[in-house]
């Protein structure tokens, strides 16, 4: 692969910089193993702040919540020479500004797969059964009790679930959406091998368009990119079934929100599943205010057990970096 920076063996602890707070136990490995500078009140951190305190730094260490653009990538030290994502989506860094610099790039993939599979049903069932409606009937103190007809919701079962992004999320969603006996259907760059398709008993539609018309549920699993950006736009919204349910828990700048909304509002949708948005924190209170938009605060890969291990997956890559070596996560996205 041309112009592919080499690791070089780092002399000493290597010096680096996170940029938020990470759970106890990675930050106290971090301070055993690097000259480690924190982020004790996680607070984000401005760019002149980011820049500042990687003056004398090998190694940032970034979140989603960091933007490492080309702007950034071009002012930080010539020593920096490994970007430690702890996560694994790099859309926030500019891969291409980074290789210029010869800067190595590596993420912590596959850590938060069940816990992003898990909250997609988490929310598929929330919308379904319109459980966001009943939870505020119950703490407004305004149930009046069980009635044969009220809070009717939907089963799951029998359902045509389309999965958008069939990689290690979206067969994750396939496999806990077979149990509740979903019928699947997918669309993916690549087709999957054929004995795959079979474990997941899914079908394979060759275009998006094919996919909306025929789901009862839409779920978005693919990465975000120049090419997925608004993916789902007003076209494609309105190709979708009478009542069909669409779930993101992917990036919000994948769906086009406005008319997501309209479409909500006119009763096109039965409802929607969203623990994503474009312009994080921000929240469009058109979907806070509609009853059967369940809204969650991107906590998908928000568990215990997934946080820790993408702590000692970035803690992995910076040792076997600084030892001399290429790191077991490093991006290679863009290369030639």
């Amino acid at each position: 692969m041309a112009n592919e920076p080499s690791p070089r063996r780092i002399a000493g602890k290597p010096s680096v910089v996170v940029t938020r707070t990470l759970m106890p136990q990675t930050q106290t490995r971090m301070a055993e193993l690097f000259d480690v500078t924190l982020n004790d009140d996680d607070r984000e951190l401005s760019r002149t702040e980011i820049l500042h305190r990687c003056q004398n730094a090998d190694v940032i260490v970034p979140t989603v919540t960091d933007r490492i653009d080309a702007q950034l990538i071009a002012q930080l030290p010539q020593r920096l020479r490994l970007i430690a994502s702890y996560g694994s989506g790099t859309d926030h860094i500019d891969l291409a500004a980074a290789r210029s610099r010869h800067i190595i790039v590596t993420n912590t993939p596959g850590v938060f797969t069940d816990d992003t599979a898990d909250m997609t049903m988490a929310l598929m069932i929330g919308v379904m059964r319109r459980m966001r409606e009943g939870t505020m009937l119950v703490r407004r103190n305004l149930w009046t009790g069980w009635a044969p007809s009220a809070m009717l919701g939907r089963r799951m079962g029998d359902k045509v679930l389309g999965i958008v992004g069939m990689g290690r999320i979206g067969q994750a969603v396939a496999h806990r959406a077979r149990a509740f006996g979903m019928q699947i259907i997918y669309h993916n760059r690549r087709r999957l091998p054929e004995s795959v398709e079979r474990m997941f008993g899914a079908s394979h539609c060759e275009t998006l368009d094919e996919l909306l018309t025929a789901a009862d549920i839409v779920t978005l699993h693919c990465p975000a990119s120049a090419t997925s950006r608004q993916l789902v736009g007003e076209r494609q919204i309105g190709l979708m079934k009478d009542g069909a349910v669409l779930i993101n828990t992917a990036r919000g700048d994948i769906v086009d929100y406005e008319a997501l909304i309209t479409a909500l509002e006119a009763g096109a949708l039965w409802g929607a599943g969203l623990d994503v948005y474009p312009g994080e924190p921000r929240v469009d209170e058109r979907l806070l205010s509609h009853p059967n938009v369940v809204t969650q605060p991107h906590i998908g890969s928000a568990t215990e057990e997934g946080r820790a291990a993408s702590g000692e997956r970035v803690i992995a890559n910076i040792r076997v970096w600084a030892d001399g070596h290429r790191p077991p996560d490093q991006v290679l996205e863009g290369w030639t």
